[in-house]
């Protein structure tokens, strides 16, 4: 591929964790519910779960926007929604070398790691805005199921990627 590639004007919305793991299952759940919503037709919805690896190599396929729903333990109250904005800096690489892949320990940081490298490697260009709608975690053990603080948050995350994923097609 030869340079970036032109902006297309699809986002893609990724729900990311494990549902083996209580609050984890934030993103996937959030995008189950999403499936029910009025969206785009520039908008694409994936249960990611935990193959992060897959997530990357998805994001080569020219995606201009990608939102990723995920638990993001920031130190708030159980069930506090964040919007981020990971958008590409544009600052040069740490000169670090990259941790070891780990395709079982796949956070959102690592997904975007590995799509740098893969970028890096193919030409590729990554998508101009990446956003990250995390929720504060309850617990995080084993078992099915959100705590009703998480649970109570989804329609609210809901609502607030339907408004995004809006905002990012009138661009």
């Amino acid at each position: 591929m030869n340079g970036p590639a032109p902006a297309t004007g699809r986002t893609l919305v990724a729900g990311v964790g494990n549902i083996f793991l209580g609050d984890d299952g934030f993103g996937v759940e959030t995008v189950r519910r999403l499936t029910r919503e009025e969206l785009p037709p520039t908008v694409e919805l994936v249960d990611v779960g935990v193959r992060g690896v897959h997530l990357a190599y998805q994001l080569l396929d020219g995606w201009d926007t990608l939102v990723l729903v995920d638990v993001t333990a920031r130190g708030g109250e159980p069930g506090t929604l964040y919007l981020i904005d990971a958008s590409p800096s544009g600052e040069a690489s740490s000169g670090q070398p990259p941790a070891p892949l780990d395709g079982h320990r796949m956070t959102p940081d690592a997904v975007l790691a590995l799509l740098d490298t893969l970028c890096a490697g193919t030409g590729a260009a990554p998508p101009r805005r990446i956003h990250v709608v995390g929720c504060e975690p309850a617990a995080l053990d084993e078992g099915i199921g959100l705590s009703p603080q998480v649970a109570a948050a989804v329609p609210e995350a809901v609502r607030m990627v339907t408004e995004l994923v809006r905002q990012e097609a009138a661009v």
